[in-house]
């Protein structure tokens, strides 16, 4: 007799992958609450315009991440970005 995967089956390893993808993406979010801010905040951090911050972000002299559309910036970055 062949082992035969069902539908119950799937749908068991389905709850199983996305309890352990949101156990991690929470311990995730909690160990980097503060490490990434909206674009809002980084223009605010820095006193600076949208396009300036375009501008740093081109130039690659700022670390972004595009999350759905928006830009999320490394606060320490932020935070050195002219202390040097």
């Amino acid at each position: 007799m062949e082992n035969q995967i069902t539908k119950e089956d799937l749908r068991l390893f389905a709850q199983t992958i996305i309890g352990e993808l949101k156990e991690l993406l929470a311990k995730q979010s909690k160990e980097n609450s503060l490490e990434w801010v909206k674009a809002k905040v980084a223009r605010q951090l820095l006193s600076i315009s949208p396009a300036s911050l375009q501008t740093l972000r081109i130039s690659g002299k700022l670390q972004y991440r595009k999350i759905l559309g928006s830009y999320y910036y490394n606060r320490k970055e932020i935070e050195n970005l002219f202390s040097k």
